[in-house]
């Protein structure tokens, strides 16, 4: 099988097999290929939508390339859906990857099998509903990889589940948290950039989110991708994701919870106190971020001792935003194989 990747992967990027890896023995910058931005994808969308049980959540999630290939689970952040992936899929499929690419709880066709189940937004509820994705898809280990909450879940599971990761991709690198950390006030000018989890924390911000939710995600996709001329189509196309009858909870929750003022789950205690001590990161790992991201980040140099292991941060050129794997498909893909490669 990595014969066959590594075969696949000079068939697209033009890397010599056995030496994709070279580069994450360094901690530091790596400027990745230019990849100008896009107004709407090459592939339409996916085949088809499947669904499956998984912990307390039936997850719709789309599937492509080959049954039995190695897996790479991508995961989509807020406010968008699967379809930042659409472009992305095609090139893992083809390199002989099995991608898995799942509507997160609150998103597409991912529903709870209880109503009694709290709707409920916290980093450790996310990352455990992967974790029973993969058991139930019976996944032992995948590449992991994400931006906006897919980063931060996918930085979870890298470094609570090292066994359960092959390698990791992180769009702005280490995102891990904790309600304690989130009370610190910051500068003025970060404060800024938050506007919205302020909102969301009052009942005017919640139901102005669940009014308006359609206008308020296209304003978040342009401020956070300020040189990205995506069409209406492009984001009608994930804007139906966020028409889940459980979206709007999820996401005040979320953001409600990192300002402590709304609770957590009980069964999830552990896992925040772990994540608490801001943990490193052993397995293989390429961070990455657009140089026009618009939406709150941290600096590359801020996070890099956070990663142990084999390392790479790739500085993706050309105007890319928040959304970068929808912007930059084959600098993202290729950060994929890339972290993956023995």
């Amino acid at each position: 099988m990595k014969q066959i990747i590594d075969q696949h992967r000079r068939q697209f990027f033009g890397v010599a097999a056995g030496t994709v890896a070279a580069g994450l023995g360094v901690v530091g910058l790596a400027r990745a290929e230019t990849e100008a931005p896009r107004s709407s994808a090459a592939n339409a969308s996916f085949a088809a939508i499947k669904q499956i049980d998984a912990g307390v959540l039936n997850v719709g999630y789309a599937e492509a390339g080959p049954a039995d290939g190695p897996v790479a689970i991508l995961l989509h952040g807020w406010p968008y859906d699967i379809h930042a992936f659409v472009d992305v899929a095609p090139i893992l499929a083809k390199a002989g990857y099995r991608v898995i690419i799942p509507h997160l709880r609150g998103y597409g066709s991912t529903q709870f099998l209880s109503s009694e189940t709290p709707r409920n937004g916290e980093p450790a509820a996310l990352a455990s509903d992967i974790i029973a994705l993969m058991d139930a898809l019976d996944i032992k280990k995948a590449v992991i990889a994400g931006f906006d909450w897919g980063a931060r879940t996918a930085d979870i599971i890298a470094a609570l589940w090292p066994d359960r990761c092959r390698a990791l991709v992180s769009v702005s690198g280490y995102l891990i948290s904790s309600q304690a950390a989130g009370s610190a006030p910051l500068p003025p000018s970060a404060e800024l950039q938050w506007w919205y989890q302020f909102y969301f924390a009052t009942e005017r911000g919640r139901a102005g989110y669940e009014k308006h939710t359609h206008d308020f995600a296209k304003l978040i996709w342009k401020l956070a991708s300020p040189q990205w001329n995506f069409d209406d189509a492009t984001f009608n196309r994930s804007a139906v994701a966020l028409d889940n009858k459980n979206h709007v909870a999820i996401t005040i929750h979320n953001y409600r919870w990192r300002l402590g003022i709304a609770q957590g789950e009980a069964k999830y205690e552990e896992i925040e106190k772990k994540l608490a001590a801001a943990p490193v990161i052993s397995v293989p790992t390429i961070t990455m971020e657009g140089d026009a991201n618009g939406a709150p980040h941290p600096n590359p140099s801020a996070y890099a001792k956070r990663f142990s292991g084999r390392y790479e941060h790739r500085l993706i050129t050309g105007g890319i935003g928040h959304n970068l794997p929808q912007e930059a498909p084959q600098a993202f893909a290729k950060s994929v194989l890339d972290a993956d490669a023995a």
